[in-house]
């Protein structure tokens, strides 16, 4: 039988359509701003037909200052059923609360958002980048949010408004990206020796769990170190693999998780991560030889001298004090707490008043 489902097309493409062959000719030269930014997968570039079956179709933000009953009623009565063969309405799913998906019942909903700029932004972050990022505010910041922001596409943006906030959070200021660089290697450092302990103390599973762990806290860091907010745990592999720099690295990280010996293959991965580190020009170039821990018989780093020489180049004196616990997604690992900015926010304010 023939597949009568729509060819896949990216969330970003499908979402561009909706917006230039549907919302665009009904705004009649309203000053607005639209794009496709926040979660989702299609918003990172990394959708395909598997995420086609839950919050997945054509949707967008379209960002005014006012006049929003106005323009969401306007869209409620004339957007079209259909964009590029997609339903534009949505149902929940009524054994799944919290999802929906695309419908062609009158009852459906359309997802274009209709929202004011700096209250879709405080939602998301905690705070208006257009009003400046203060240390504090990059700190408290999930990756995963700046993500959302500074990725996915602008589609019209004739207030300004998006270009402004995306450039002010394009990428950390120097002193606190050597700052998050520096609590990334201090988790490496704090962690490296566990490895070989576990394998001496024939603590098989042990040595692969913190073998794995190891080699998560790299991959954030190559994606530190090559200017890319890592995103949460799903993604996070693709993300780091779409990186020029995994072609190397990458291979050396499979082989110490499918190594029967990950203790033997960590210091290749060491070495090539530290290498990619001194060529930042962030900090004093270290050496990236291993070497034993003590008398024991086993290779570590010794990751505390590139937190060393990234916290001498420091200048920024809320900085310059502070405990290396780094931002608040190198200390805080639960979802609840890392998708809502007044929880995100607060951890991060009780961090900094410790």
């Amino acid at each position: 039988m023939r597949d009568r489902r729509p060819h896949f097309l990216p969330g970003l493409d499908l979402s561009r359509a909706l917006y230039e062959e549907a919302v665009a000719p009904l705004l009649d030269g309203t000053p607005h701003a639209a794009a496709l930014l926040g979660a989702g997968s299609e918003v990172l570039g990394l959708d395909g037909p598997r995420s086609t079956d839950h919050d997945w179709g054509p949707r967008l933000q379209l960002f005014l200052p006012t006049d929003h009953a106005r323009v969401h009623a306007l869209l409620s009565r004339h957007l079209p059923e259909h964009v590029r063969g997609r339903p534009i309405r949505f149902l929940p799913f009524p054994d799944d609360p919290g999802s929906s998906r695309p419908t062609g019942s009158p009852a459906g909903r359309h997802r274009v958002e209709v929202v004011e700029p700096g209250a879709w932004l405080i939602d998301r972050l905690g705070f208006d980048p257009r009003n400046g990022v203060r240390t504090t505010d990059w700190l408290a910041t999930p990756t995963q949010r700046l993500a959302e922001v500074t990725a996915g596409t602008v589609f019209h943006d004739d207030l300004g408004v998006l270009g402004t906030a995306r450039s002010a959070l394009e990428w950390y200021p120097d002193d606190v990206w050597r700052y998050v660089l520096a609590c990334q290697w201090r988790r490496v450092a704090q962690e490296e020796p566990f490895v070989g302990r576990c394998a001496e103390a024939g603590d098989t599973l042990g040595e692969r769990m913190v073998a794995a762990r190891l080699v998560r806290d790299l991959m954030r860091l190559c994606l530190l170190l090559c200017r890319r907010y890592p995103p949460y745990s799903k993604w996070l592999g693709s993300a780091f693999s779409a990186l020029p720099e995994a072609a190397e690295v990458e291979p050396a990280l499979q082989e110490v998780l499918t190594s029967a010996t990950p203790t033997t293959e960590l210091p290749r991965a060491y070495r090539l991560v530290a290498d990619l580190q001194n060529r930042t020009g962030l900090a004093r170039p270290r050496s990236t030889n291993t070497r034993p821990f003590h008398s024991r018989p086993y290779p570590v780093l010794g990751a505390g001298r590139f937190v060393d020489a990234l916290m001498e180049r420091v200048q920024d004196p809320e900085l310059t004090g502070r405990p290396l616990v780094g931002a608040i997604d190198q200390y805080v690992d639960n979802t609840d707490a890392l998708t809502r900015p007044a929880t995100f926010r607060g951890v991060a304010a009780a961090v900094d008043d410790l």
